[in-house]
């Protein structure tokens, strides 16, 4: 299983990025897909779950300002991110839960700041 995120970057304040997360070895349609993020000396936070059904799940954080997505067909899961926050500053990771075990891939990192 690889998964690489990739989209990240700079923005300033109420700006908005997609993230994508393409996957190799696996399919992002069979189980849970994740987004965490984990900002300099805050601990690791889950984001945004979409599961093998397509059902959506948000950290109250982000409700309403983020949405998570797949594409079966790209074997890709997004993260549309709008109206951020310098909070929102993090490395972003996508996760599988593939039978129970986290399949991690290399992170993104998103920098809000004017």
């Amino acid at each position: 299983v690889q998964l690489q995120a990739f989209g990240g970057g700079l923005v300033q304040p109420g700006g908005s990025l997609r993230l994508s997360c393409a996957a190799s070895g696996t399919f992002v349609s069979i189980s849970q897909m994740h987004w965490y993020r984990q900002a300099p000396g805050k601990e690791r936070e889950l984001v945004a779950t979409i599961t093998s059904g397509g059902n959506t799940t948000y950290a109250d954080s982000v409700k309403g300002r983020f949405t998570i997505s797949r594409d079966n067909a790209k074997n890709t899961v997004y993260l549309q991110m709008n109206t951020l926050k310098p909070d929102d500053t993090a490395v972003y990771y996508c996760i599988q839960d593939l039978y129970g075990i986290m399949h991690w891939g290399k992170g993104t990192l998103v920098t809000v700041s004017s």
